[in-house]
């Protein structure tokens, strides 16, 4: 991590600042200075490029190359050893397949950069990383322990699920108004927390909707939620040493489950073998006519996500074209593998439509999974406690 990242980056606007106490100039007191390197509290400093374009150079002299889809990541490669550093503002996460190729590193950033080394990594942007041998779990127990004393809830009574099952949620016009400041501030915590909470992203989503107006009912499926959060604070993602390497995903949606607008909700979960890296749900901008339509649309959005993740992956030097799309729709199949537009399908905006050249260039295939075995049911919508606990197992979520 360096200790003066913003420093290294020379600001392209013209900006002035005060003289400061006790470092005023006795012979020029009425002038100000020009600033000529970003500060912390400008508010163009993280977005100024010199740190970041200094940092490249640096790299690429010493056989870095930057990613072609993420511009913070760069990569080295030494015959079948890889060495990923991953930059994010003013700190550096880092590994390789090499330790030699490690300590290389380290000891460039320590000479060119005031770089200090903090070991391992444990902790990174409020997640917990713990690294052994059979593989690395992901949790954020320390945040939610830290926002339910933000919000009082230490003695608040667990709850068995995120939300009440088969309990619609809609916009109560009639029902008494709450602070709308603590309601949005709820909302925001628990929108972190989905960073490796997929189990209650759905109910997060859904209560975040009601920010404008909310009311005493969606107050109290707020708490359910931290009530959850009590009864599971520790929670998190299980990544398998041993689980084989090969990219695929699952899509889903519910079919009109907004009670004002009956809009449809589409969900979507990419594994890498058996270890889930990404995941999605978001309410669709479309009333969609069939369910075949709402998971079609679900689909193309999972279809999105895959391909930026396999140009992504390119970077790292794996190939993984024609990738598994599983749903749990038949229909949804048929229209994907027909390039026809027939009444069915041509009142569907046309943005949706690219699946089904995806399919044809060969760069995903879908296939039908049964419904019960669709792990991107948890995305979108409410279930029973032993579905949902499933559900929860499934998806690649344990206790540590």
């Amino acid at each position: 991590m360096s200790k003066s990242a913003f420093l290294y980056g020379n600001i392209t606007e013209e900006v002035y600042v005060k003289q400061p106490p006790g470092f005023e100039d006795p012979a020029h007191p009425n002038k100000v200075y020009i600033v000529v390197k970003a500060l912390y509290g400008l508010q163009s400093s993280p977005q100024e490029q010199g740190m970041n374009e200094l940092f490249h150079f640096t790299l690429k002299h010493h056989g870095y190359r930057r990613g072609a889809i993420d511009k913070t990541l760069f990569i080295k490669k030494d015959r079948r050893d890889i060495m990923l550093v991953q930059v994010y503002v003013d700190d550096i996460i880092f590994g390789s397949t090499k330790s030699s190729m490690v300590k290389d590193f380290e000891d460039l950033m320590q000479k060119e950069f005031k770089m200090s080394s903090m070991g391992e990594l444990t902790f990174f942007l409020g997640l917990q990383v713990k690294q052994t041998t059979a593989g690395i779990f992901l949790s954020q127990d320390k945040y939610v322990k830290d926002i339910l004393n933000k919000f009082d809830f230490r003695t608040i009574k667990p709850a068995s699920t995120p939300i009440e099952a088969h309990k619609s949620l809609g916009k109560d016009e009639e029902g008494e108004d709450v602070d709308v400041h603590l309601y949005r501030s709820m909302i925001g915590c628990l929108m972190y927390l989905t960073a490796s909470r997929p189990d209650i992203m759905f109910v997060v989503c859904l209560c975040a909707r009601f920010q404008v107006t909310p009311k005493v009912s969606h107050m109290h499926a707020v708490k359910r939620i931290f009530r959850y959060l009590k009864h599971q604070p520790k929670l998190g993602l299980w990544y398998p040493k041993d689980s084989p390497f090969h990219l695929e995903a699952f899509s889903d949606s519910d079919y009109a489950g907004d009670n004002h607008d009956r809009r449809s909700t589409s969900g979507g979960c990419q594994y890498l073998g058996r270890r889930l890296v990404s995941w999605q749900c978001k309410k669709q901008t479309i009333v969609a006519i069939s369910s075949t339509e709402a998971e079609y649309v679900a689909a193309a959005s999972c279809c999105a996500q895959v391909l930026w993740m396999q140009n992504q992956l390119l970077d790292y030097g794996f190939n993984f074209m024609n990738t598994e799309i599983h749903i749990d729709n038949e229909s949804t199949i048929c229209i994907v593998k027909n390039p026809v537009l027939h009444s069915k399908t041509k009142h569907i905006q046309i943005r949706h439509h690219f699946i089904r050249d995806c399919y044809e260039q060969r760069l995903i295939n879908v296939v039908k999974v049964h419904t019960d075995d669709n792990v991107a049911d948890l995305l979108t919508k409410d279930f029973d406690l032993a579905r949902f606990n499933f559900l929860v197992v499934t998806i690649g979520m344990m206790n540590p």
